[in-house]
């Protein structure tokens, strides 16, 4: 079995108790011995996540902007300097193939971050011919997530730079000092909550992780992470969609979806056709009693199958809940549903479809 990739934190974890998982071709922490605790840090203090396994691309050249689009949901056409996009990257039947966020340096300089790290076979026919390069950043680029309601009092103790002038899903061009150490410093995350991520040298990862848990951060794993952002509706490949197979639209990705053909995306008719009578929809699902349904368990009205639950979770907040995906006509607020909880399908819980981030359903708190 080949070898797992593992952060430039892992050392330091182990010695903060951390317990790990393998999840693709990474070993991630999955807890620091208290789910519960570590929750409450995402949801009432501040915690630090390291997503140093997120894949990072640097993209360069006079057609960066071009080549992204052609895959990317989202429009960078308007995209600004400092600006985050967050979308679908698709193939030209409108499929996902991957999500993700692009970072604007300049028109001839992104940052792409996605989660498989074969982005750029996976374009290539797409981009052939276009003056672009795109360059695997990942080791190189260690990434902090500080989220929750107490992430910008941690941080602006750390800092000269104004982070309250910092906006929702904008970073900073210029590397800044964070502790003392150089940062690229953007106002992103995955939590549902307040925060920021920060990218620092590989050295200085570090000791960066150590002024920040000794200034109040609590390290959190895959655990909490999960639940966290299954209440906040936030998709994961492979669970919440299947490359190759799903529509931005079954994931209720539509507000990341430029409608305006002539920006160069390859799915856009495809993308246009469906656009127009979404058949799917991602909720979430408010589950009865404390047995937790299976990923991918099916979802029935009067006996007929009409979605299927992506990713299940126990929330101390909400209780048993899922994402789903369901058939338009069923995903309305309040519709009842039964969701198989066996294989053989012999045992059921009543469920009712709630609003997609069911913790802050306009996504109000990220960006307070």
């Amino acid at each position: 079995m080949a070898s797992q990739n593992q952060s430039v934190l892992h050392d330091t974890q182990v010695a903060q108790g951390g317990s790990f998982v393998e999840y693709g071709d990474w070993t991630w922490a999955a807890t620091f011995g208290d789910v519960d605790a570590e929750y409450r840090a995402i949801r009432t203090g501040v915690c630090l996540w390291d997503v140093y396994a997120l894949q990072k691309w640097d993209v360069t050249g006079a057609d960066a902007v071009k080549a992204i689009q052609r895959v990317f949901t989202n429009n960078l056409q308007t995209q600004t300097v400092g600006q985050v996009r967050y979308g679908a990257f698709v193939n030209a039947d409108g499929a996902m193939i991957d999500d993700g966020t692009v970072y604007k340096h300049a028109d001839d300089h992104l940052w792409v971050m996605t989660n498989a790290d074969d982005f750029p076979t996976q374009v290539a026919g797409e981009i052939a011919g276009l003056d672009v390069t795109i360059e695997s950043r990942t080791f190189d680029m260690p990434l902090i997530a500080v989220q929750g309601p107490g992430s910008r009092d941690l941080l602006q103790a750390q800092t000269e730079t104004d982070l309250a002038s910092l906006r929702y899903f904008r970073f900073l061009p210029e590397q800044v000092k964070v502790a003392g150490i150089p940062v690229w410093l953007m106002r992103t995350g995955f939590s549902g909550e307040l925060g920021y991520e920060l990218i620092p040298a590989r050295a200085d990862a570090v000791e960066l992780w150590t002024i920040l848990t000794n200034a109040g951060g609590v390290p959190v794993g895959l655990d909490a992470i999960e639940v966290a952002r299954v209440e906040a509706g936030l998709i994961v490949i492979d669970a919440d969609y299947t490359p190759g197979q799903t529509s931005p639209f079954d994931v209720s990705l539509d507000k990341t979806v430029v409608s305006d053909a002539s920006v160069g995306i390859v799915g856009a008719e495809a993308l246009a056709k469906t656009a127009a009578a979404p058949p799917y929809r991602l909720k979430t699902l408010r589950i009865e009693g404390s047995d937790v349904p299976e990923y991918g368990a099916s979802v029935k009205k009067d006996g007929k199958v009409v979605g299927a639950v992506t990713s299940p979770a126990i929330s101390p907040t909400f209780g048993v809940i899922g994402l789903a995906t369901l058939a338009t006509e069923y995903a309305a607020n309040g519709t009842s549903v039964e969701v198989n909880l066996g294989e053989d399908g012999s045992r059921a819980a009543r469920a009712f479809v709630a609003d997609l981030s069911i913790h802050d359903p306009d996504k109000r708190k990220p960006r307070s």
